[in-house]
């Protein structure tokens, strides 16, 4: 397995030998979905909140006495069957995340970049040091490697980061660190560009985790 790179104009460099044990993996669908719910499940906020008849304001007099008039008895006008009253079974703030191991976390990663290096999705860029941090750059760039319209995750070293505001504000473009990169971000892209620090870093951190 093995990845192309490009410098900055589009033209192929060369290429990369890619680990087996990272990009060579068979997916393994029921880990990927479980990330993908784990990952998910984080981002949730949890904020949605409704009252019940003891939060909800007013309603503390009996709005008529018991018997006498004919009516259904009623002990408040804030009792959920009443206009304006509480919330039955309404949501209230909660966690949503749920728990994922590490190394099943790092396998779902492996799985999901060798899902995409199968399909020849996985790019590495030169020469990132001399692109201008403004959109314009950032676009050309991705003209050049023929990249316009897709969905793309951007890989960079830790001193690279302000190289990579150029693509900050374009459609269907996301970064991040390269050891920081999971496996849900991997799967939401169509291609995965990675700068030559920023794969160089990857391998460093990740390729001597043990995932078995």
């Amino acid at each position: 397995m093995k990845a192309k790179i490009f410098d900055i104009n589009g033209n192929e460099v060369g290429e990369r030998k890619l680990p087996e044990k990272i990009f060579g993996l068979k997916p393994n669908v029921h880990l990927l979905w479980l990330a993908v719910k784990y990952y998910l499940s984080r981002e949730r906020r949890g904020t949605a909140s409704t009252k019940t008849r003891g939060e909800v304001r007013g309603g503390g007099r009996k709005p008529w006495r018991q018997k006498g008039l004919g009516r259904a008895r009623h002990g408040s006008i804030r009792s959920p069957i009443w206009r304006g009253g509480g919330v039955i079974f309404g949501p209230k703030p909660r966690d949503f995340s749920i728990k994922m191991p590490y190394k099943a976390k790092l396998k779902a990663l492996f799985c999901a970049l060798s899902d995409r290096a199968k399909e020849s999705r996985i790019k590495i860029l030169e020469g990132i040091e001399n692109i201008e941090p403004r959109a314009k750059e950032g676009k050309k760039v991705l003209s050049n490697l023929g990249l316009n319209g897709e969905k793309v995750l951007l890989l960079f070293a830790d001193n690279e980061r302000d190289k990579f505001l150029a693509f900050r504000n374009l459609e269907k473009i996301f970064y991040t660190r390269a050891v920081d990169v999971n496996a849900y971000q991997v799967l939401n892209s169509h291609y995965i560009l990675f700068s030559s620090k920023g794969f160089e870093e990857f391998l460093k951190i990740r390729g001597g985790d043990n995932i078995e």
